[in-house]
């Protein structure tokens, strides 16, 4: 086990030696990018290429960028077997799986947070967190959520409230002019959300700053490259994406499902 705790860090060097410390290249596009930023495969004893998202599992590391395009080129032209330089097996469904297992990190990262009391959720509980932020009796969140498959309307409320919030006298009085706008994570549906967060559904929710912020941002970022559609956007730009699908929509509510009320609620 290497120093840092990690079972098979101490075997995940790819023989080159030009990098700088902390940093791998993508086997696929060459880029050198640190760590963080890149997914790591290894090989299990029968030779078939694994993803570990978590880069514990043992052996020689095989990184790429966290892009289903990337992995899918990666097993097309060989790139594997080359870079392992020996013969490997590509699962068929290597990207899905990615996908599945980067959605999981996401997922448990938020439940984790709702275990230390960092998240809200609900549409009302959402916008009397963001009030409070105004009112100077709490911190701006550091991200916010809204389910892919929420109303627009209830959608549009939340970010304009966040954007006006930073923007006007109320955020000054609490420290929050001047900040960067949360971001927002968009990429789940309600019933994906709703899982960590012991609820069937939930549209809207708040996640405090902190560690598991950074790393759920982080974590998003990464599935961000196998998900159709946007995971994380700009205050902005979901402001200005809800407000053309309510308007696409005819008015308020989202009519692709029934189940989520007009204003976003849960």
């Amino acid at each position: 086990m290497a120093p840092d705790g990690r079972q098979g860090a101490a075997d995940d060097e790819t023989g080159e030696d030009d990098m700088p410390p902390g940093t791998r290249r993508c086997i696929v596009t060459r880029d050198c990018r640190p760590k963080s930023d890149l997914l790591r495969f290894v090989l299990d004893p029968d030779g078939q290429v694994v993803p570990d998202v978590d880069r514990r599992l043992p052996g020689r590391g095989l990184w790429l960028s966290p892009s289903r395009d990337v992995v899918e080129m990666a097993a097309q032209k060989r790139l594997f077997a080359r870079a392992a330089r020996r013969a490997v097996t590509v699962p068929a469904d290597l990207a899905d799986r990615v996908e599945a297992l980067l959605t999981r990190r996401c997922l448990d990262t938020l439940g984790l947070a709702r275990r230390a009391g960092q998240v809200v959720a609900g549409f009302e509980k959402v916008r009397t967190r963001l009030r409070e932020a105004g009112a100077s009796r709490a911190r701006m969140p550091a991200v916010l959520l809204s389910a892919r498959d929420g109303a627009p309307d209830g959608r549009e409320k939340v970010a304009a409230l966040a954007v006006a919030i930073l923007e006007s006298g109320e955020g000054a009085a609490s420290g929050c002019a001047g900040q960067s706008a949360p971001p927002v994570v968009v990429g789940f549906d309600a019933e994906e959300l709703g899982r960590p967060l012991g609820r069937d559904r939930v549209v809207h929710a708040t996640l405090d700053g902190g560690r598991l912020a950074e790393t759920f941002v982080e974590r998003c970022g990464h599935l961000a490259g196998f998900r159709p559609g946007p995971v994380i956007l700009s205050v902005a730009d979901e402001l200005a994406g809800s407000r053309g699908a309510r308007r696409n929509n005819g008015g308020s509510g989202d009519r692709g499902d029934p189940r989520v009320t007009t204003d976003g609620s849960v």
